[in-house]
C-alpha cells in the first residue's frame, strides 16, 4: 500500500526510457527531463490513488469499543505512513529516479521484461475477446457480483475469529449454597481426573473471591485453568477441540457438578465485553424471577438441539438455601406478643446485639452477644428460641412462628429497570451470527412468552450487530468520498463512475476467498474489505488516467486507446496488486498465536485483488468501449449497466441487508 505511488512514478520512468529511439546514454540535463516528463504524466493517478487509500482507512477510525482498540492503531500507523509516502512520491521518488535509472535509452531485454512480455501476448487476445464480447463480459461481470451478494448475505458472521489459544479453562459450578471446603474438595477431583491425560502439564483452579475482588465469584464457583504440553507430546489426539471434548466428558462423570469449557482469554475476553463468559447471552425479561427461570430453563433445553451450540448454562439465580420465620400474627395477638419483641430476639441470635463496653485505653469497643454459628444453622435451635414480652413471659419461637428451610433466590440482576436472566451458550465450530439465527427461531416457534416477557440476544453477538451497524453508516461515506475524489480529479462523472466500478468488483474476489477458506465475515474481514478498495481504486485510476492522457494526445480511436492504453499501464497494475497480496500473504498464512485475528483481513485483500486486478483489465476495458465508443448513441446503455454494478456493489457493502417498500421506491 506505501509503495504504490512509488511504483507507478518508477514504473512510468521505466517506459518512457523503452520507448525513446535508441540513441545511447542520456546526459544529465535530458535524463532530467525526460524523468520529469515521465513522473508529470502519472502525478496525479499516483498522488490521488494514494489519496483514497487514506480516505479508505477513515471508517476503521470511526471503530469504537474493542473492535476500534483492535484495528484503530493500524489504522493510524498505516494513514501516517501514506502520508509520508505521499510527500516522498512527490520529492523523493523522482530524484531518486533520475540518479539511478540506467540513462539507456530503447528497449530492453532483461528477465522482467521477457516475463511482462509473455504476459502481454497472453493478455492481449484475453482483452481483444473482451473488447469483441464487451457486453457479454458485463453481463458476465454483474452475474458474478450477484453470486458474491447472495454468498455474503448468507455468509454468517462472528464478532472476532475465536483463537486457539493452546490451553483451556473450565468453569465448575456446585450446587447453590455449596461451602468453600466443598469447592476445594471438588477441584482436587477435577485435577486428578484431569491430570490423567499425557496432554495436560498443569492444573489450576481459583475458588471464590480474593480478598482484592477483582473477580466475584460466590465460594461454590471455580476457574479451572489447565495448561497443556507442547502439541508434539500429544498422545490421545492431535486435534484441538477433540481434547477439549475428551477432558470435558471425564468430568461430567463428575456428580451435582456444572462444567463449562472455554479459553482462558476468550473467557476474559467475553466477560469484560458483555459481562458474560459465554459468546452468546440469551436474556429473558420479566417481571417474576421464578417465570424467569422456567422460560430460561426452556430456552436451554431447546439450544441443546441446536448444531453448534456448546452446552448451555442458566444464570443461577435460585436455590440459596436459608431459614425462613414466618409470624403467625394471630398466635402473637392471642399472647400478648408484639412482632418488634420478636424481631429483636432473631436479630440478636443471628445479627448480634451490643451488651456492654469494652475500654482498651482510649480506644471503645461493643461487646456484641449472639447464638453460636452451630445453633444458627439448625431450625430446632432457632424454634427453641425464648422470646419475652413486656408482662416478662416466655415462648419458644415456634409457638409464636412458622420456622423451616427455603429455596431463596441467590441474586437478582436487573437491566434497565428490569429483571433479567441469562443463558449462556458458546459458538462450538459454527459461526456466531448465524447460530444466533436459528436459535432466535427455534425459541420463537416453541418458547410462548406471556406479555410483560421478552428475548434479546447479547455477547459478541451484540458487538457483531454495533459494529456491522457502525460500518454500514462509515463505509457508504467513505465511498462517496472517493466517487467525489474521482471527479474532481478526472472532471467526468463517467470517468470517475468507470473507475468507481472496482469498489464491487474487487468485493467479489474477497468473498469468493473467505467461501473458499471456511472463514465466516468478522470485524477482520470487514477491515481488509475496507482496505481492498483503495487499492482497488488505484489500478483504475492508472487505466483510466492512461486512456483520457492518450485521448488528448490525440488518439481519437477508442479500441485503439484502450489497446494501446492497457498495454502501457499493464505491468504497474499487475505490481500494484502482486506487491499488496505478497505483503499480506505471511499474515494469510500465519498460524502463530493470535493469527486468527488477521486471517481474514488478509485473505479479504488477497483474494479481491486477484479478482479486481482480473476483472479491472478485462471488465473495465469492455466497459470504456461500451460508454466511450458512440458516445451520442451508447451512453444511455452504458449508464443502464453501470449503474445496476454500482447499486449491487452498494448492497454487497452493506454490511445488514435492508428492506425497501414499494412505497418508499416510489
Amino acid at each position: 500500500l506505501i509503495v504504490d505511488g512509488a511504483v507507478i512514478i518508477v514504473e512510468a520512468v521505466l517506459h518512457r526510457m523503452q520507448h525513446l529511439p535508441a540513441s545511447g546514454r542520456l546526459d544529465r540535463e535530458r535524463m532530467d527531463h525526460e524523468v520529469s516528463g515521465a513522473a508529470s504524466r502519472m502525478m496525479n493517478a499516483a498522488t490521488f490513488g494514494q489519496l483514497i487509500i487514506l480516505i479508505v482507512y477513515l471508517p476503521i477510525l470511526a471503530l469504537s469499543g474493542v473492535e476500534g482498540k483492535m484495528f484503530r492503531p493500524m489504522a493510524q500507523t498505516v494513514s501516517y505512513a501514506i502520508l509520508g509516502a505521499i510527500i516522498l512520491s512527490l520529492t523523493y521518488v523522482p530524484v531518486m529516479s533520475a540518479l539511478f535509472v540506467p540513462r539507456l535509452t530503447g528497449p530492453t531485454h532483461n528477465f522482467s521484461d521477457r516475463m511482462m512480455d509473455a504476459i502481454g501476448r497472453a493478455y492481449r487476445p484475453m482483452l481483444e475477446l473482451a473488447l469483441r464480447f464487451r457486453r457479454g463480459v458485463v453481463i458476465g461481470a454483474l452475474g458474478l457480483l450477484a453470486l458474491a451478494v447472495a454468498a455474503f448475505l448468507r455468509m454468517g458472521g462472528e464478532f472476532i475469529p475465536q483463537l486457539e489459544e493452546g490451553d483451556f479453562a473450565f468453569h465448575s459450578i456446585l450446587p447453590q449454597g455449596s461451602s468453600l471446603s466443598a469447592s476445594v474438595r471438588n477441584n482436587a477431583l477435577v485435577e486428578e481426573r484431569l491430570m490423567a491425560f499425557p496432554e495436560v502439564k498443569m492444573v489450576v483452579g481459583k475458588s471464590g473471591t480474593a480478598e482484592v475482588p477483582t473477580d466475584l465469584m460466590s465460594p461454590e464457583q471455580t476457574d479451572v485453568m489447565i495448561l497443556l504440553n507442547p502439541r508434539d507430546e500429544w498422545s490421545t489426539t492431535d486435534d484441538y477441540w477433540s481434547l477439549a471434548d475428551s477432558l470435558l466428558a471425564a468430568l461430567q462423570e463428575i456428580p451435582g457438578v456444572f462444567f463449562e469449557i472455554n479459553q482462558p482469554i476468550q473467557m476474559r475476553f467475553n466477560e469484560l465485553m458483555t459481562g458474560v463468559r459465554q459468546d452468546i447471552a440469551i436474556k429473558v425479561y420479566g417481571p417474576d424471577l421464578d417465570s424467569l427461570v422456567h422460560y430460561a430453563e426452556r430456552i436451554a433445553h431447546i439450544v441443546r438441539d441446536v448444531p453448534g451450540a456448546g452446552p448451555p448454562q442458566v444464570e443461577r439465580v435460585a436455590g440459596l438455601p436459608q431459614i425462613a420465620v414466618r409470624y403467625d400474627r394471630e398466635r402473637l395477638a392471642a399472647t400478648g406478643f408484639s412482632v418488634d419483641q420478636l424481631n429483636r430476639t432473631v436479630r440478636a441470635a443471628f445479627a448480634g446485639e451490643p451488651a456492654g463496653a469494652i475500654y482498651e485505653h482510649e480506644r471503645r469497643f461493643d461487646l456484641v452477644v449472639r447464638a453460636d454459628s452451630s445453633r444458627r444453622s439448625d431450625i430446632t435451635d432457632v424454634g427453641g428460641l425464648y422470646v419475652a414480652n413486656d408482662r416478662g413471659e416466655r415462648l419458644p419461637l415456634s409457638q409464636v412462628a412458622d420456622v423451616r428451610y427455603e429455596d431463596a433466590p441467590a441474586q437478582v440482576t436487573h437491566e434497565d429497570a428490569q429483571r433479567r436472566i441469562f443463558v449462556g451458550v458458546n459458538a462450538r465450530g459454527r459461526d456466531v451470527e448465524r447460530l444466533v439465527a436459528d436459535i432466535e427461531e427455534q425459541v420463537a416457534a416453541q418458547v410462548d412468552l406471556p406479555p410483560g416477557y421478552f428475548v434479546s440476544f447479547g455477547g459478541q453477538f451484540e458487538n457483531l450487530v454495533e459494529a456491522k451497524r457502525r460500518l454500514s453508516l462509515v463505509v457508504p461515506l467513505a465511498l462517496a468520498l472517493i466517487l467525489a475524489l474521482l471527479y474532481f480529479t478526472f472532471r467526468s462523472l463517467p470517468s470517475a463512475l468507470l473507475i468507481f466500478t472496482a469498489v464491487p468488483l474487487s468485493a467479489i474476489g474477497g468473498v469468493a476467498a473467505l467461501l473458499l477458506r471456511g472463514m465466516p465475515f468478522s470485524i477482520s474481514a470487514g477491515v481488509g474489505f475496507i482496505a481492498l478498495f483503495g487499492v482497488a481504486v488505484l489500478n483504475g485510476m492508472v487505466l483510466i488516467s492512461t486512456f483520457q492522457q492518450l485521448r488528448e494526445e490525440g488518439v481519437d480511436d477508442v479500441w485503439e486507446r484502450v489497446r494501446q492504453g492497457t498495454r502501457m499501464r499493464l505491468r504497474p497494475v499487475l505490481m500494484t496488486a502482486s506487491v499488496a497480496s505478497l505483503g499480506f500473504l505471511p499474515m494469510a498464512l500465519s498460524s502463530s498465536a493470535g493469527a486468527e485475528v488477521q486471517r481474514p483481513l488478509a485473505t479479504v485483500v488477497i483474494g479481491g485483488l486477484i479478482t479486481a486486478t482480473l476483472l479491472t483489465l478485462v471488465v473495465l476495458p469492455a466497459l470504456y468501449v461500451l460508454f466511450f465508443g458512440n458516445r451520442r448513441a451508447r451512453a444511455p446503455r452504458a449508464l443502464a449497466v453501470l449503474l445496476p454494478l454500482l447499486l449491487l456493489g452498494g448492497v454487497a457493502q452493506a454490511q445488514t441487508p435492508l428492506v425497501l417498500s414499494l412505497d418508499s421506491a416510489l
